[in-house]
């Protein structure tokens, strides 16, 4: 299997589904402006959002993932199609009963998890009655991250990686059509979160029927690779609950400022996911079967040249994304969102957030994939120990530069935070002699630092020489912008060609 073109697939089809992402926030942003209702929806949608995150694309997929590798190459095809539909039982189990908790309790949830918001009782009802509509979606969603991750164990990574884009179409279609049906308005997207999440789940079925894994969900607690699962799941739960406890903490502290805090940092996290999902994501999808494959084969060589390779791929596409997300961060919010009921203050707003997201973008997806180094060896403690250390450290930057950025000093804050662990990371899997840096890393920076000078003075440049990005319709500004970062594209890569850089030099195949 060659990574690089495995990567360049999940990569496009992530693209796909981003840009599918920026049409939807534009239209809500057009359509709901950034206040009360939009906080409210950003809450709610928010918090079975990182549920999911922990329990089922966080740490079910680190637990679960090298498992199923071992059992797909040692125990033949009958005893892995019976711990998938042992897991699935188990999983299904679990979260229907966190759903149903989370639909009762949703008042005492968002009391605890945004209780500013407790200041305005109408605010404070809404954000309760959309929780109840979006809590399912966690159900939903985890069976389907259940799905991905065996179709990306059978190297089936294209599927996995389509399926949010049928969130982001349930989103448009409710968004454009089926507002004027729902009161208050804002209820669509809670609905159309729901329908998303069912559409994810059902579109891969028939897939997994392909590759003869579509099984029914069995009940047996006793089973010994449930149990391995389970054993594993707990450390990665509470590793993959610090990062979301800190953005929970956040979420707290944005509660507390002024109205329309909690969506300038959503749209600024939205422009942050675009490189963040389609490099971070896809290398973290492709690497932790890939590493867990490797280590199952005691070949701690290719283990190490594959987190290289890993390495840098980040530093030669996610250098020069966050300088140009932090030089480009107006022309993007206000070509993106500067329309209908989101002011030119929202915008501003939301670019101070989007600068400081972008400090930390290298350090996010550094994460990606030095995590499944560790995750491939079924170690979560040592990921979880860091992450532990980073969320205490992370709140002392909170309360150091909320007061004087506010709610930027809350998105720099997780921006350092994500740069320390990244840092504590690579230094473990070091200390382990787990990687060990191929030959050239000197004269690999050198050029990237020249080529990523070259590009930033070339869109500093095109910024000067254009006219005011408030001035035309979405399509004036779209295409102004759309030449901008062509223009930052090409130079950059470029300069890599002049500087020696060819593509033959990041193919690699690995073992499976």
């Amino acid at each position: 299997m060659n990574l690089l073109k495995s990567l360049a697939a999940v990569s496009s089809i992530t693209m796909l589904s981003r840009v599918l992402g920026f049409i939807r926030d534009t239209i809500i942003a057009r359509t709901f402006g950034a206040g009360m209702a939009t906080d409210a929806f950003f809450i709610a949608f928010k918090l079975p959002n990182l549920l999911r995150r922990i329990f089922a694309e966080g740490a079910f997929s680190q637990a679960f993932v090298p498992i199923l590798a071992e059992y797909k190459s040692q125990q033949g095809e009958e005893a892995t199609r019976t711990f998938v539909a042992y897991v699935t039982g188990m999983l299904t189990l679990s979260l229907a009963l966190v759903t149903a908790l989370g639909m009762l309790f949703a008042p005492w949830v968002i009391w605890a998890t945004a209780p500013g918001f407790t200041d305005t009782p109408e605010k404070f009802e809404l954000t309760s009655a959309l929780l109840r509509v979006t809590f399912p979606y966690i159900l939903l969603i985890s069976l389907s991250s259940l799905a991905g991750a065996i179709l990306n164990t059978w190297n089936r990574f294209s599927v996995p990686a389509f399926v949010p884009t049928l969130l982001n179409l349930s989103m448009i279609v409710f968004a454009l059509f089926l507002t004027p049906y729902f009161h208050p308005p804002v209820m669509a997207l809670g609905w159309a979160v729901l329908v998303g999440g069912l559409l994810q789940l059902l579109y891969q079925l028939p897939h997994l029927k392909r590759i003869g894994m579509l099984v029914l969900p069995r009940f047996n607690p006793r089973d010994s690779g449930v149990w391995r699962v389970m054993r594993q799941m707990l450390p990665a739960i509470l590793g993959v609950s610090v990062s979301q406890i800190s953005l929970i903490i956040n979420t707290i502290f944005a509660s507390f400022l002024v109205a329309g805090s909690v969506s300038w940092m959503y749209y600024a996290d939205r422009l942050m996911e675009l490189p963040s999902g389609v490099l971070g994501v896809a290398l973290g999808t492709i690497l932790l079967p890939v590493l867990s494959k490797t280590y199952a084969s005691k070949d701690r060589g290719e283990y190490s040249r594959i987190l290289d390779w890993g390495l840098r791929l980040c530093c030669l596409l996610v250098l020069p994304c966050a300088l140009a997300l932090g030089i480009l961060a107006k022309p993007l919010t206000v070509a993106l969102f500067q329309y209908g009921k989101f002011s030119a203050n929202d915008a501003l707003m939301t670019q101070y957030a989007l600068v400081a997201y972008s400090v930390g973008l290298v350090g996010i997806i550094v994460i990606k994939v030095l995590a499944p180094g560790f995750y491939a060896q079924q170690n979560i403690r040592t990921p979880v120990k860091i992450a532990l250390f980073t969320l205490v450290t992370t709140q002392l930057f909170n309360l150091l530069l909320i007061g004087p950025l506010h709610h930027a000093g809350l998105a720099l804050a997780i921006s350092l935070g994500a740069t320390l662990n990244a840092g504590l990371l690579f230094w473990q899997l070091r200390r382990q002699k787990m990687y060990e840096p191929q030959p050239g890393w000197a004269l690999f920076i050198f050029r990237l630092v020249v080529a990523v000078a070259v590009m930033s003075a070339v869109l500093l440049l095109g910024m000067h020489l254009m006219p005011a990005w408030s001035d035309g319709a979405m399509l004036a500004r779209l295409l102004r912008l759309g030449a901008l970062v062509a223009a930052g594209v090409v130079v950059y890569f470029g300069m890599l060609v002049l500087l020696g850089f060819r593509l033959r030099h990041f193919a690699r195949s690995s073992l499976l």
